[in-house]
């Protein structure tokens, strides 16, 4: 059988350049996303036109019944599971000083883009192990999207900070965790991504870009970030695991 991976957020931006990449080596696709079905399929029926099969598991990753329905909707479609790639996530609603940050938003970004994936990993890793059990030669994989902002302080934004900085340390967890049952862990970690989430803020980074803020001075692409993932899913990096892959045009490199 075809492998299948897991997406969350897949139907947009970084998480639909990835779907589109893992796509196109044939894997079967289960694509999360918190919008209806309908307003997804045109998306959907794109990507089954490349060949491949398509589920849609609408839900939130921030709770846990639609977690466990995702996951559910993926053992009831294709019956295995390959790839868990978690790229879900979301900024603050208003972005304020940390001096200024509300409770409520602080709990709502943490909630989908931590927590969330800690706890859907949780119970994909344990299906992941199940699997590994039943068939000695099963390969998986699970990798996370962060952001530079794990390590680049934005103090108008400092819950998304904290989320991502999370998400790195959860990455190295879980490698440990899994590497008995030589299940690799990756963080992949993206910096400038031209998506719907920075199209509020492009007339400003295109500015800093033009300043020097990347070494390559253009932003970066979902597919970018898809191809990546691809290399790591197709085991590309078989004695690798827990590591941090920038896709970030050289932004973080410290220059003089």
């Amino acid at each position: 059988m075809k492998k299948v991976a897991l997406i969350t957020g897949g139907t947009r931006g970084i998480g639909l350049g990835i779907a589109k990449n893992l796509a196109a080596r044939g894997y079967c696709l289960a694509l999360n996303g918190v919008r209806d079905e309908k307003s997804v399929k045109p998306i959907l029926e794109g990507l089954e036109k490349t060949g491949v099969e398509v589920l849609y598991c609408q839900g939130n990753i921030g709770n846990s019944d639609d977690r466990e329905e995702i996951v559910n909707l993926v053992k009831e479609k294709y019956s295995q599971l390959n790839v868990l790639v978690n790229n879900a996530g979301i900024a603050p609603k208003e972005r304020k000083d940390i001096l200024e940050t509300s409770e409520s938003s602080y709990d709502e970004v943490m909630g989908i883009n931590l927590r969330g994936p800690y706890f859907l990993t949780q119970t994909v890793a344990n299906w992941l192990i199940e699997q590994k059990d039943e068939d000695p030669e099963f390969i998986s994989s699970i990798i996370n999207v962060s952001s530079v902002s794990a390590t680049v302080a934005s103090i108008n934004r400092g819950e998304y900070c904290i989320s991502k900085a999370g998400i790195s340390m959860m990455t190295q967890l879980f490698a440990v965790r899994l590497g008995e049952f030589d299940i690799p862990v990756y963080e992949v970690r993206p910096g400038l991504i031209q998506t719907d989430m920075t199209a509020g803020v492009k007339e400003k980074y295109d500015a800093l870009l033009k300043d020097g803020l990347c070494v390559f001075p253009r932003w970066g692409t979902p597919n970018d970030v898809g191809k990546a993932v691809v290399s790591l899913t197709e085991g590309d990096m078989p004695y690798s695991t827990g590591q941090v892959i920038l896709i970030d045009g050289g932004m973080t490199i410290q220059r003089l």
